[in-house]
């Protein structure tokens, strides 16, 4: 099952959704609705993949086999409280 930690990214109203999957190994950070679609991906080195929308604005990064990517075991640790949106 995913492990799922939403966020907002500071000094921004944009929300950030980090997931993975330890099963496949998979990271993904969203940088946009997760239903935003990709209209190009870059592969930035081999196994991270950069998704962009049609106007070019980052959306997500992909880390495939991600504790070999990242160089070890993946572990988040977050605060009960992350980041709450403020008009």
């Amino acid at each position: 099952m995913p492990q799922v930690w939403p966020g907002f990214l500071r000094g921004s109203k944009s929300k950030m959704k980090i997931e993975y999957d330890p099963v496949r190994d998979l990271l993904y950070v969203y940088f946009a609705e997760p239903s935003t679609k990709a209209a190009k991906t870059v592969t930035i080195t081999p196994g991270v993949h950069a998704d962009f929308d049609r106007d070019e604005k980052l959306i997500g990064i992909e880390a495939l086999d991600a504790s070999e990517v990242i160089g070890g075991k993946i572990e988040f640790k977050l605060p009960k409280a992350i980041y709450t949106a403020t008009s």
